[in-house]
């Protein structure tokens, strides 16, 4: 069975968000044994998609929408879907009542271009939204299908964990499935990586790997195919298990996880403070993205200024006048003393130079200290990081993620 995906709106293709559904959409269908031939975007234009929709259904199997079902005049999904089946819209009570129930529950008076959202292509089925006021829809044309789901995400995935898929494995049992795992690693640049996983690279057949590069973040996908989930997950892991032999700490996780989810859990009952320079609370920002880091994280100060190194850590007027607050021995004096201020089991410290400006030749744009104090030492490493601001305060509490998380392994 062949599918095709058509991503509808004009800001998907202007770049004012990601289209993120196509992932999801193929990912799931794959580990239903459908194969996904072709990605189509198309902007809100009634010609182009026309087109895009006749072209999949002469190619494809099954051809999901998503998008364009809203109650503007530039969602037009429904009228070109009606247009191309030759199918009239009708009204239909059921959904209009869900609309303005949607409305009432947050107590808005229902805006009157809301009632074209209930309607729908005769012989439609429709789809209940539980989050929006989009239906999904469903249309069956001889031997080909066609679903049309709503564009945000936090509607469509419900819709189509609850309906799409139960129907799909009803019309066609799963000849084969495709699994993939993610193996998550940090701490080498991509051509590191690459030398040390070449031969897996080299895999074919039913099972596969993949390299794929993020900032100061390195991906190995596997992927296998096989007639059974079961069958397929035992592929996934005999070369999983290999992997993770052969690149020991590197990996610090896999598919979901993150790499502060997965410090945070190493942590156990031990606290941290964390005094910040450079990432201006960045690093203290993605771990209290972990439920349950106040029973870790007791203090983080960001000390961006000296004044404020001084007054609020305790760094000497005359250390930061000799060595300059991008140095070696301040990023230590801020992680040994902000873990003694907030009576902690370890300090982290970090200062630097986040660009564009501020570098000079002996401290150029990117230099980064990172340091972590216990009660039996305190240690700096060094780094010199590229990009942009951004990228480079990212990098900077990866690297600071990942130094904890090796010394609490």
């Amino acid at each position: 069975m062949k599918a095709e995906i058509i991503g509808i709106g004009t800001e998907i293709l202007l770049g004012q968000i990601v289209n993120t559904n196509s992932a999801y959409l193929s990912k799931r269908l794959a580990e239903l044994g459908i194969d996904v031939y072709y990605h189509t975007t198309v902007g809100d234009n009634p010609l182009r998609l026309y087109a895009s929709i006749m072209r999949g259904l002469g190619r494809a199997d099954i051809v999901i929408t998503t998008g364009g079902l809203g109650p503007t005049l530039d969602d037009i999904t429904l009228e070109i879907i009606s247009k191309t089946l030759q199918r009239p819209l009708i009204l239909k009570k059921e959904i209009l009542r869900q609309v303005e129930d949607h409305f009432k529950r947050y107590h808005i008076k229902m805006p009157k271009s809301n009632i074209r959202q209930a309607y729908v292509p005769k012989g439609a089925r429709w789809l209940k939204n539980d989050v929006g006021t989009a239906p999904g829809l469903i249309f069956k044309e001889s031997n080909k299908m066609l679903v049309a789901l709503p564009g945000p995400p936090r509607e469509l995935i419900p819709m189509f964990e609850r309906d799409l898929i139960p129907l799909l494995k009803k019309i066609q049992p799963a000849m084969s499935v495709i699994l993939t795992r993610t193996i998550k690693t940090t701490g080498l640049a991509e051509s590191q990586l690459h030398t040390k996983v070449k031969d897996f690279l080299k895999l074919s057949g039913s099972t596969t790997v993949g390299i794929y590069a993020r900032p100061s973040q390195i991906n190995l996908k596997i992927t296998a195919k096989a007639k059974t989930a079961a069958a397929a997950r035992k592929k996934i892991s005999i070369v999983e298990k290999r992997m993770k032999k052969r690149l020991g700490k590197l990996i610090y996780g896999v598919d979901e996880q993150t790499l502060e989810g997965e410090t945070a859990k190493l942590l156990k009952n031990r606290t941290i403070a964390i005094a910040e320079s450079c990432t201006g609370g960045l690093l203290s920002s993605r771990l209290t993205d972990i439920s349950g880091m106040s029973a870790n994280l007791i203090s983080s100060i960001v000390a961006y200024s000296n004044k404020t190194k001084m007054e609020l850590l305790d760094i000497s007027k005359d250390m930061l006048r000799k060595q300059g607050a991008v140095s070696r021995v301040v990023s230590k004096a801020m992680a040994n003393n902000i873990r003694k201020l907030a009576n902690t089991d370890i300090g982290i410290g970090i200062t630097g130079i986040a660009g564009p400006g501020g570098g000079t030749s002996k401290k150029p744009v990117g230099l980064v200290y990172i340091s972590i104090s216990d009660k039996a030492k305190t240690f700096c490493r060094e780094y010199h990081f590229t990009g942009e601001r951004k990228i480079i305060k990212f990098r900077a509490t990866q690297a600071a993620l990942d130094m904890l998380r090796r010394n609490l392994a």
